[in-house]
């Protein structure tokens, strides 16, 4: 039986609660043999000069216009805070998507440079307090409905960036390459990636005491908006469930500021029709307000992973994952090492149960997150060959395992142990999720 809707919606329809889930259900998981790939990958933008003051709006908006212009491959976006992001297109093949990305980002870097400005892999900015540079009803209504649980959401919104993988969901079958395998793997090995690949443990100049102070903002902002649903053996219908659940972000208007509801429901929305019917273009934009560590848009996009430091330190994230994914071999091994951590999620959804709070606070210097780390890492290098892995891609992932996960590293210890920086001194702790 298909899981796509039994007639087509038409733009501008209203949707009711069967043919909202319905939707979801044909769009969440698209299923088949695992073939493409793809990486989102988040920059702050400083300054070379002065990287602890923030750029002048104005700055970023010439300079960004530039950028538009780029015959790039990816899709360049900017951020709220100003930070840029190019997300590429889905390639055939690790080295494929490798190549066009450091092709693009090489482009983006020269113009850039030519204004002074650097592209900076980090999780959290370490020194700037949020300030929100692009003003759109889209932001405005995030911002206003962030702002009812902390100030959290401006922090998400505007200092924060990472490294997304995005994998194809998998067969609609049993096994290491079937969907319900994948997206169990996805959430468990996303704890130990969460933890390898830690880079934020600042904010405002000083240690918060996590290592990974992007994880802790999502956290901090709710299981509303940044949680996931729970495991089940039918991640159709728990994802499905989770969105219609969740509470609206925003009722887009054609013109001035958009409704944000006092905690509605789409279900509701769906039932009620109030304040206006909603149609399928509420319901698609609505998903993409949902921000969940690793969430399905037809393929997996994992949404845990730290911005990683140096120019070419996001390939480790997305070839370690990707190896222990796509070959099968390596996805049984990642799935075998990974599986003695799922006690420690307590049943509960991430990233509110306690593997991913040990993950993001504690990173490798947790014994068994580190174990796991090891497995995985040996494993993913042993796998890359077999997905068509260079040398300088191979090297990368052996120098970051030898530099990091062997020692119970991450690079947030890097930053902490800097001398004469912001890492000196005892940790402040933020308040626990």
């Amino acid at each position: 039986m298909s899981d796509a809707p039994s007639g087509p919606v038409r733009p501008g329809a209203a949707v009711g609660e069967a043919e909202a889930e319905a939707l979801i259900h044909g769009i969440c998981f698209k299923t088949g043999p695992p073939r493409r790939l793809g990486v989102e990958v988040e920059w702050l933008v400083h300054d070379i000069r002065t990287p602890r003051h923030p750029v002048r709006p104005e700055r970023l908006e010439t300079v960004y216009t530039t950028l538009q212009a780029l015959p790039l491959t990816s899709t360049l976006t900017v951020e709220p805070g100003g930070q840029l992001e190019l997300s590429s297109a889905a390639a055939a093949s690790l080295m494929d998507c490798v190549s066009t990305v450091r092709d693009d980002l090489d482009a983006v870097r020269a113009v850039l440079r030519e204004d002074g400005l650097v592209l900076v892999g980090l999780g959290h900015d370490p020194w700037q307090a949020p300030r929100r540079i692009l003003r759109q009803p889209r932001y405005d209504a995030l911002e206003t409905y962030l702002d009812r649980t902390g100030p959290a959401g401006r922090f998400m919104m505007c200092t924060s960036a990472s490294v997304q993988v995005c994998l194809d969901a998998g067969y609609d079958e049993p096994g290491p390459q079937g969907y319900v395998r994948r997206w169990w793997l996805a959430h468990h090995l996303g704890a130990v990636l969460l933890a390898a690949f830690a880079n934020s443990p600042l904010s405002g100049g000083r240690p918060t005491g996590w290592r990974s102070t992007r994880q802790l903002r999502w956290t901090q902002i709710g299981t509303d908006r940044a949680g996931g649903p729970p495991l089940t053996s039918d991640p159709r219908a728990a994802w499905a469930r989770h969105v219609l659940d969740a509470t609206v972000m925003g009722v887009r208007r054609e013109d001035g500021p958009w409704d944000v509801p006092e905690a509605m429901s789409f279900l509701e929305w769906a039932r009620n029709r109030t304040p206006r019917a909603p149609t399928q273009e509420d319901l698609e934009y609505h998903v993409t307000t949902l921000f969940p560590p690793v969430r399905p848009r037809g393929h997996l996009e994992l949404r845990m992973i730290d911005a990683q430091p140096g120019e070419d330190g996001w390939i480790v994230p997305l070839a370690v994952t990707t190896a222990l994914f796509d070959d099968p071999e390596a996805a049984e091994t990642a799935y075998r090492a990974v599986k003695p951590l799922a006690e420690r999620a307590r049943g509960l959804p991430a990233p509110h149960n306690p593997l991913y709070r040990d993950a993001a606070r504690l990173a490798l210097a947790d014994p068994e997150l580190r174990e796991a780390a090891e497995t995985c890492f040996r494993t993913a290098l042993a796998a890359l060959p077999r997905l068509g892995a260079t040398t300088l891609v191979m090297d990368a992932v052996a120098e970051y395992l030898e530099r990091y996960v062997h020692r119970g590293r991450c690079p947030a210890d890097d930053l902490l142990e800097m001398p004469g920086g912001a890492g000196r001194g005892p940790h402040r702790r933020e308040t626990r999720p």
